[in-house]
């Protein structure tokens, strides 16, 4: 195949440029290296992201948290963050999703964290950019509906959905930093941290850590609504 002439894809280049991210880490990451996975020149990249690699990291930033794509667009480069279909006609809404609310969001959470740890490397990508995608307004819309329908109104359902995405990417984050380099000078376990040394075996299954976080968060921003 042509170095020049690949078939190339937004959805194809993105997902080449997370393997090379997940394999080699972000800084790996070049417009010449990309094109010679893909076995084209570098220029031919700049066709689909013609502002560059920053605009790459965007859709790929948008694609990897894009857990709530309709089933239909799977595998597709509106993944990527496409707001419509090829022939620039709106979609239709997706159909409802028919699963209680607090199964809907522990669904969500745990998709979200999967996609993340699965691109750890791409993480940092997460920080700077604003989620005002479409990728991110399928989120939104999800935990939105959810709460709303959980018995919570207004302020109350935006405070939660911001609660719960944070709670996910601070778990993330968290699970991915246990797994990091060491310290160069790790601090000494000693009488100054009586309960950390007595607790230093203790090494829980972080997904178990994580399902019992969401429990009692998804408990404590219902509670409002319960008792109301």
């Amino acid at each position: 195949m042509s170095r020049n002439n690949a078939g190339l894809t937004e959805d194809r280049i993105i997902t080449e440029a997370l393997r090379i991210i997940d394999g080699q880490g972000l800084r790996r990451l070049t417009m010449r290296r990309l094109g010679d996975a893909l076995e084209v020149e570098a220029m031919a990249i700049y066709h689909h992201f013609p502002l560059g690699k920053e605009q790459l990291f965007d859709a790929i930033v948008a694609y990897v948290s894009d857990v709530a794509r309709p089933a239909a667009d799977e595998g597709g480069a509106d993944g990527a963050g496409g707001e419509a279909d090829s022939d620039g006609e709106e979609r239709e809404p997706a159909a409802p999703d028919p699963r209680p609310w607090d199964e809907r969001l522990r669904a969500w959470a745990a998709d979200y964290r999967r996609a993340l740890l699965a691109h750890a490397q791409a993480l940092p990508l997460f920080i700077h950019r604003r989620p005002d995608t479409e990728a991110a307004m399928r989120s939104l819309e999800v935990l939105y509906a959810a709460f709303t329908e959980a018995g919570l109104a207004g302020a109350d359902v935006v405070r939660a959905a911001a609660a719960l995405d944070s709670y996910v990417t601070g778990a993330v984050v968290r699970e991915v930093r246990a797994e990091g380099l060491p310290a160069q000078r790790p601090a000494a376990l000693d009488g100054r941290f009586p309960h950390v040394t007595a607790l230093r075996e203790v090494r829980p299954d972080p997904e178990a850590v994580f399902t019992a976080g969401l429990d009692a968060l998804l408990r404590a921003l219902t509670a409002p609504a319960a008792s109301a």
